[in-house]
């Protein structure tokens, strides 16, 4: 049999560790401590993107590695993720969120200094190679690359969470056209669904996603706040600790 190929060792492809958007067991009760810790710690409930990719980091045991590119903020085995938080008041039912996903600039990356110049899907296909880019280069070092979305309410009193895989996307599936605040707007052919916003001021790029209705969600209670003057007696604080300098 001339065509019989040989079995070979070591090229099996990697598994991810769990599937995705079913987080691994104990990470909803992790993420939960975690939220009553920052809320009996600050003054006010806010948490910021830095706090989510931390916090994500701990609950699933993995490596925190802020990335200038923020397709990999988080690290585990052959895994990576992005690490995204949105702001809405019903974190439990909305189902479009808006994730702001870099900056794009054609300016930059094919030295286009006037974009209304050039024909709106082939701007748009510039936008999105761009973006295409920087996820060809995170899949060369990570055979599974998602993004991971907080969705937090008002006061933290609700969140949700769900994964998305980080894909690349293909332009002629897309047209664009620019809206009235002069914002270019991506959007399938199919289905006419608006899936991509860009703006020209600051090249931001950020993509529509659809959000799961099997998603993580959690209510928590506020815990009174620690007083400073507790955690300093509780950790034994000595004034010995601060040097003045200058």
């Amino acid at each position: 049999m001339p065509n019989e190929q040989p079995r070979l060792r070591g090229v099996e492809k990697y598994h991810p560790l769990y599937r995705l958007n079913q987080f691994p067991h104990g990470f909803a009760m992790a993420l939960g401590k975690e939220l009553v810790y920052l809320l009996a710690t600050r003054n006010s409930p806010r948490l910021e993107g830095s706090d989510w990719e931390e916090i994500f980091a701990r609950c699933i045991g993995a490596k925190w590695c802020p990335s200038n590119v923020g397709l990999d903020d988080v690290v585990l085995e052959q895994m990576a993720w992005g690490a995204k938080t949105i702001k809405n008041k019903t974190p439990f039912d909305v189902k479009l969120v808006r994730l702001i996903s870099g900056r794009n600039s054609p300016a930059y990356s094919y030295k286009v200094n006037d974009v209304k110049e050039l024909p709106n899907d082939e701007l748009g296909g510039k936008i999105l190679s761009i973006w295409n880019g920087r996820v060809a280069e995170v899949r060369k070092k990570f055979s599974t690359v998602r993004t991971v979305v907080l969705i937090k309410g008002n006061d933290l009193s609700e969140i949700s969470a769900f994964e998305t895989e980080t894909v690349m996307y293909d332009a002629p599936e897309y047209f664009w056209q620019w809206n009235d605040r002069q914002n270019l707007e991506g959007y399938e052919k199919a289905t006419k669904i608006h899936r991509f916003s860009w703006q020209p001021h600051g090249s931001q790029f950020t993509v529509i996603e659809d959000v799961p209705e099997k998603r993580l969600k959690l209510r928590i209670k506020r815990p009174p706040l620690v007083r400073q003057d507790a955690v300093l007696k509780s950790v034994a604080f000595d004034e010995s600790w601060i040097e003045i300098v200058q």
